[in-house]
């Protein structure tokens, strides 16, 4: 066996000469070419004030109200999360959007994916995307993910304590819809695949005239000159999407996807015995050392490398998580036990995972959920870690 490596990547697309293998008498090895995954880290765009949420939650909400407010549950509990040089920043302003652009491109990014707020031509946290439309900066790739769920006081997406219902309306509606979308789809930045654009869906199972949407979608679409849609399933902790003919790819939402589906049962029955134990002692004694619901940061790293990546996915990764900025200690998520290693190791392994699969992309969750504890952004405590780890995957071999 033989490795061949091209460390020196002069862009984020570098090819890899990797593994081969040679016949007995030290025949030639025969070269292997991979490229690197675009990476994508899904971008949460409610960093600023919008009418709706100052009536919902009070005058001046942003996502940063809640990460401000957070306070440990238990001893050892990571909170508050501090964002480095107190950069708690408002995403309408244009320096934000740069900073972030250059910053991610720095350590070897792709792009980002904003999250698309549409019910049923009611919009909410448009204003970014319009901004990057607008001043045509900054010059990094982008696409977007419509969070096709109802907003609840529970920040869940369930159907208790509704504050902005989901609906899709009829063919009339998918044609304002996708009209909407070719705006965006113009840009130059714009990711696209086969020169078609890419559109990602949260939780494409509730939509129940999907496939008549999408017949509406792709036939506006043709008119209009474009050569498709480039449509993508998120597969994540929701109901999975049976009707895969349907789409191009489906991209894996972590941690939610291994969390919620593709736990091994070993896992899956020992963390529901510390579960039942935490319960026990919050009744008991109003205190435990996690959170009622919680999940060993390794254990999930550990599936998520273990598990080999279906055709046509895009595999996923994720930095944290800790969302009690937005629930009650009852309620909360949040992993434990949390390892700088474990990442490091796991984004290398998901990179080279994407790599021997040819995947073209690889999402990362997130670039700025703050208030759900998963961040690529510098914090006061972990700094640039999280950026630089998955710079030097990218500069890594393949193992």
């Amino acid at each position: 066996m033989c490795l061949v490596a091209n460390v020196a990547r002069a862009t984020n697309l570098t090819s890899k000469l990797t593994f081969c293998y040679a016949r007995k008498k030290a025949a030639p090895c025969a070269l292997i070419q991979m490229t690197d995954p675009k990476i994508i880290a899904f971008h949460l765009p409610q960093f600023h004030r919008i009418p709706e949420n100052d009536q919902w939650w009070g005058e001046g909400f942003t996502e940063w109200t809640n990460v401000r407010k957070a306070k440990p549950i238990y001893p050892g509990h990571y909170q508050p999360r501090v964002p480095a040089d107190g950069r708690y920043y408002n995403l309408l302003d244009p320096e934000v959007q740069d900073w972030q652009a250059n910053l991610a491109r720095t350590y070897g990014l792709h792009g980002f994916c904003y999250y698309h707020y549409w019910f049923k031509g009611k919009q909410l946290l448009e204003r970014p995307v319009e901004q990057l439309l607008e001043r045509g900066q900054p010059d990094f790739p982008f696409c977007l993910a419509w969070a096709n769920e109802p907003w609840t006081r529970a920040w869940d997406g369930g159907e208790r304590h509704v504050l902005m219902p989901q609906s899709y309306g009829g063919p009339e509606d998918w044609r304002k819809h996708i009209t909407h979308l070719m705006r965006i789809f113009r840009d130059p930045r714009y990711i696209r695949v086969h020169d078609k654009p890419m559109f990602l869906i949260y939780r494409t199972s509730t939509i129940r005239d999907l496939q008549e949407m999408l017949e509406v979608w792709r036939t506006e679409l043709h008119q209009a000159g474009f050569k498709g849609i480039h449509l993508v399933s998120m597969a994540g902790g929701h109901e999975p999407e049976p009707r895969i003919h349907l789409f191009e790819a489906f991209a894996d939402f972590e941690p939610m996807w291994t969390i919620f589906r593709k736990l091994p049962g070993n896992f899956r029955r020992r963390e529901r015995w510390l579960t039942k134990v935490a319960k026990l002692r919050w009744t008991l004694f109003g205190r435990a050392n996690r959170t009622q619901l919680s999940h060993d940061y390794k254990a999930i790293w550990t599936a998520i490398e273990q598990r080999i990546l279906p055709p046509h996915h895009y595999p996923g990764a994720f930095v944290d998580w800790d969302n009690s900025p937005r629930r009650t200690a009852d309620k909360a998520l949040v992993m434990r036990n949390f390892d700088k290693a474990v990442f490091a190791k796991g984004i290398k392994t998901q990179v080279n995972k994407a790599r021997r699969s040819s995947a073209e992309f690889l999402f990362i969750n997130a670039w700025n959920e703050w208030a759900e504890g998963t961040y690529l952004e510098p914090d006061e405590a972990r700094g640039l870690f999280f950026l630089e780890a998955i710079r030097d995957a990218l500069d890594s071999a393949t193992d």
